[in-house]
């Protein structure tokens, strides 16, 4: 489902966002490259300071790059809720009113209900006007919350248990903290959000689009091609198994020649 979406929704007219809570991260020396002066290398203090952590709230749109992330030092309900609930109702209300509710797509139990059948209830819903992948965690199964959004025609596509992968607003995370903070000493919290924020608006300036379905995915179907299955059962190797052949024998026949079987 979540793989549909990536692939069709922006094609529908339906934005797609992805939403994630990164961090914490401590405000002490952290691992990686820092540009220095000639002559003047970084120096690490020698003990540990506890200086407290942050965290980085997160939405991202794969088709445009745009990212809308706001540092805080907590993420608990109160927090992440009323954040979500803002910036969502933001990229709503900058959205054009819905064409066609009936067009494909825009009815959720159409296309993105998933596995099973649809229940009668999902007819009286608004049309779908925004999907929003995000990770299966306590917070965002909140009944509050989720009846919320879904009032206002968002969507929810929760990643599976274990499998938080495919949600692309982890992978933009990653690239931020690392321009933010990778072989950076903050001495405080408050100097670690205002990277984090600093580094966000500079990301915005000339954003990077993220395709699903890149080079990566074309490998990983090409190692699912060449695996071999066993006897029709769900095991499966890498390389495939040499075949016996049977025994030839060579029997006479009645006019003293040889056949082969």
């Amino acid at each position: 489902m979540i793989d549909r979406a990536y692939r069709t929704a922006e094609g529908l007219g339906i934005p797609l966002w992805c939403e994630d809570g990164a961090g914490p991260y401590q405000a002490i020396p952290q691992p990686g490259a820092s540009w220095q002066p000639q002559g003047m290398p970084a120096h690490r203090p020698h003990e540990y300071v506890r200086g407290g952590t942050a965290k980085l709230l997160t939405l991202f749109r794969p088709a445009t790059g745009e990212v809308r992330a706001q540092p805080t030092e907590r993420t608990p309900n109160a927090v992440l809720h009323p954040w979500l609930q803002g910036a969502v109702g933001a990229l709503l209300a900058a959205l054009p009113p819905v064409p066609d509710p009936t067009a494909p797509g825009r009815r959720a139990h159409d296309r993105w209900w998933g596995q099973g059948e649809a229940p009668a209830w999902l007819a009286d819903l608004p049309p779908v006007r925004l999907l929003l992948v995000w990770d299966n965690l306590a917070g965002h199964r909140t009944p509050a919350l989720v009846a919320w959004l879904v009032e206002r025609g968002v969507w929810p596509l929760p990643t599976p248990l274990g499998g938080s992968w495919p949600n692309l607003a982890e992978s933009t995370q990653r690239i931020l903290v690392r321009r933010a903070l990778d072989g950076q000493h903050p001495a405080t919290v408050a100097e670690i959000m205002t990277w984090l924020a600093e580094t966000v608006a500079g990301w915005n300036a000339a954003p990077t689009p993220f395709a699903w379905g890149g080079k990566r995915a074309a490998r990983r179907q090409r190692a699912r091609e060449r695996r071999h299955a066993l006897g029709g059962s769900g095991g499966y190797t890498r390389r495939p198994l040499p075949r016996r052949h049977r025994p030839r024998y060579h029997l006479p026949t009645s006019n003293g020649d040889v056949s082969v079987n």
